[in-house]
């Protein structure tokens, strides 16, 4: 009955991705970005021999998770060739040039021959699934071809599928996995449960990238002379919710900020030009001449958030007010003390450490906002959340290290 659930859902899902393609572009990039992949597949893998190792992400933030083990896996394995494929968009669209990966793609629709053509033509020595993804049919033909399969930077909660009575059928989609390497003891606890013992904790690999983010941090010299000799706050990853609360904070407060949205829109650009009373500019626009002119930097561009936190005096990290938060790690690297939505944090293990440790704050709205900032203008509390989220950051490295040593052993 789950096998045939799971098949129902699959095909209804691309009925409903065809349709949708007529009026959204991110379903319109979804289904054309598979309609010739298997001919595609063929073609370029056509004079490949050798080693493959295939990471999978869902999406732009898996694969910044992935980013280290994919990284450090072409240095300890560099005869390998890298296939990398997404299953969303937003990632595709963006790393589809990323220099280390020898074949980009996004992952076929997980029917039963679809997998089996996918492994027959690309053939990889090894697969590395990024955090959530569980495709049955694409993990089911790589175990019938004995290729082992690793699970990274996992993590579970009680209120999945897998741990509820009804979820014997998912709980069978997990067994494909060779082994998985989890990000906390709650995790390996709950895997244990199922008589799972093919599991390590082996942490978080952002915490591996945001810190090599810092050590080759870009250098933007636009962005040092817009910022000048003021205090910078960088609102990451703006959605117009966040807006709503940082508006009248934006205009109001005696700094310089950057906002940089969540999806780069022209009428959300427009409508923070038209709102905000401090003068504005976007980085497309900006040149040395004018840096001084403005107060507002809007960054209508896809790619240099995690660099600008690098300039910036203190956070906002936007998405907590609707779907949910997103990265804050790359912000706490620098450290820098960080504000964020109140409402859907809690999922984020690092976003309430670093709350109870004051090294965060989440605000539900805009007089939460200037008090939290308040107590972060007075120097001591300034340099403890600083200290605390620098030392948080360091204190969690090592993951991309153990996936790595696992791969030395099955690979040798």
């Amino acid at each position: 009955m789950g096998k045939l659930s799971y098949r129902l859902f699959i095909f209804f899902y691309r009925v409903f991705i065809s349709f949708a393609a007529l009026f959204n572009k991110k379903a319109k990039q979804f289904s054309q970005g598979r309609k010739n992949l298997f001919q595609e597949l063929s073609n370029d893998f056509k004079s490949h021999s050798g080693d493959l190792a295939w990471f999978h992400c869902a999406s732009l933030g898996e694969f910044e998770q992935g980013r280290p083990v994919i990284e450090a896996f072409k240095k300890d394995f560099p005869h390998f060739k890298i296939l990398l494929t997404f299953f969303s968009p937003s990632g595709y669209v963006v790393r589809k040039d990323y220099p280390l990966a020898d074949f980009v793609y996004y992952l076929p629709l997980d029917t039963p021959g679809n997998a089996k053509q996918f492994i027959n033509i690309t053939k990889p020595n090894l697969a590395i699934f990024v955090k959530y993804e569980y495709w049955y049919f694409h993990l089911r033909a790589l175990r019938k071809n004995n290729i082992p399969i690793l699970s990274v930077s996992s993590i579970f909660r009680n209120d999945q599928v897998y741990f509820k009575k009804y979820g014997g059928f998912y709980r069978h989609i997990l067994k494909q996995v060779s082994h998985f390497f989890v990000q906390d003891h709650k995790s390996k606890e709950l895997l244990n449960n199922l008589s799972f013992n093919n599991v390590s904790i082996s942490g978080d690999t952002r915490f591996d990238r945001v810190v090599s983010i810092v050590n080759n941090k870009k250098d933007i010299p636009l962005v040092k002379q817009f910022k000048g000799n003021d205090k910078l706050m960088v609102v990451g990853s703006c959605w117009p919710e966040d807006f709503d609360v940082l508006l009248s904070f934006i205009n109001e407060f005696p700094l310089k900020f950057i906002i940089a949205p969540h999806e780069i829109e022209e009428r959300f650009m427009q409508r923070i030009e038209k709102e905000a009373i401090k003068k504005t500019i976007r980085f497309s626009q900006l040149t040395s001449s004018n840096t001084q002119e403005n107060d507002i930097l809007i960054i209508d561009n896809v790619g240099m958030l995690s660099s600008l936190y690098g300039y910036a005096d203190y956070a906002y990290v936007g998405g907590a007010f609707g779907a949910g938060l997103h990265n804050i790690l790359e912000a706490a690297t620098f450290g820098l003390p960080i504000f964020f939505g109140n409402k859907n944090y809690t999922k984020f293990r690092e976003a309430v450490d670093l709350v109870n440790l004051g090294g965060a704050v989440a605000i539900g709205d805009n007089n939460q906002l200037r008090f939290q900032f308040h107590q972060f203008m007075e120097e001591k509390t300034y340099n403890i959340g600083s200290q605390v989220n620098r030392d948080y950051v360091l204190d969690h490295t090592g993951a991309t290290d153990k996936i790595i040593n696992h791969c030395k052993e099955i690979l040798s």
